[in-house]
């Protein structure tokens, strides 16, 4: 589910470490810096990092996060993070007066790239196979290009030369998120709305609420499962999975992906999101602004999924 947490304020430094590592590569053409990383079973991207030139993580890489958060069970097994500090109001997807710890002083290194001063904070949760989150803050002003055939993110102050292949599309970003215009094909409607760029969700398309009750999703779809929750005073809460018949991104259109949704009044589920298992299926590159992205099918592509 969507997590989010405000008022963290991260003074980071940031910059390009002159050290050669082993891991490290750079490309001179465009003088750029490439960072392995790894996708797991589960769409989650993970980076493998250095806290204090000691302590080796896995980090998730949110695209709808900011900072660097770390599990509780990770921290018990790390010898250089000391929390000093903590904020009781914190807000989750599940509500607000959630307390985090806060470490400062802290250095990081991933693949030749080194920050100081890296504030880190605890959570109770991350992606499967990570030890923590670390958000696209870290590479402000930087153009991130995102290969899923060879795993490997460039990051770099230029765009790649040749982008005509792509299909060039505006982002929106408010905060931290970053959202795309998505067209979706119901019936003999098209449905506009924004989606936000989620790689911390592993799924294809959740809907918020308001969406799915205003346009009655639930009605106009093939369901293909539906579990009722009921919350503690009793009220029925009803999450449905459906096959989305076309999704179309400028030009680009796949069809029959999974959706998922909550019926009835919930109202939790405030943005619709696009997750990790649609995100891999192209060749992504984030301009340094954070005002376009540029997508390109790759091999995970497959525009019907009911054919996968």
């Amino acid at each position: 589910m969507l997590r989010f947490i405000a008022l963290f304020i991260c003074f980071t430094s940031f910059t390009f470490s002159l050290k050669a590592q082993p891991v490290l590569k750079k490309n001179d053409d465009r003088n750029a810096y490439i960072i392995p990383f790894r996708l797991t079973a589960y769409n989650n991207i993970i980076l493998k990092a250095a806290l204090n030139d000691r302590d080796t993580v896995n980090l998730m890489l949110h695209t709808a996060s900011s900072d660097i958060t770390l599990t509780e069970e990770a921290t018990k097994k790390l010898a250089t993070i000391h929390f000093t500090g903590a904020v009781n109001d914190v807000q989750s997807w599940g509500g607000g007066g959630n307390s985090s710890r806060y470490s400062k002083g802290n250095t990081l290194n991933i693949a030749g790239l080194h920050w100081n001063n890296v504030e880190i904070w605890d959570d109770q949760n991350s992606g499967q196979e990570s030890d923590g989150k670390i958000g696209l803050n870290f590479f402000n002003g930087q153009v991130l290009d995102f290969d899923f055939e060879k795993l490997l993110l460039t990051v770099g102050p230029t765009l790649p030369h040749r982008l005509k292949q792509y299909e060039k599309l505006q982002l929106v970003s408010k905060g931290t998120n970053l959202f795309i215009k998505g067209e979706l094909g119901v019936g003999k409607e098209s449905l506009g709305t924004e989606l936000l760029l989620h790689s911390g969700y592993g799924g294809d398309i959740l809907l918020n609420d308001a969406f799915v009750q205003n346009n009655k999703i639930d009605q106009k779809i093939k369901i293909t499962s539906e579990k009722k929750l009921k919350d503690a005073y009793g009220n029925v809460l009803t999450t449905q999975k459906g096959l989305l018949p076309v999704l179309k991104l400028g030009k680009l259109e796949l069809n029959n992906a999974n959706v998922g949704f909550f019926t009835g009044t919930v109202g939790r589920q405030k943005i619709s999101v696009m997750g990790g298992d649609i995100l891999k299926r192209f060749r992504i590159i984030i301009d340094a602004t954070r005002q376009t992205v540029y997508l390109k099918p790759n091999r995970n592509f497959k525009s019907d999924y009911s054919n996968i």
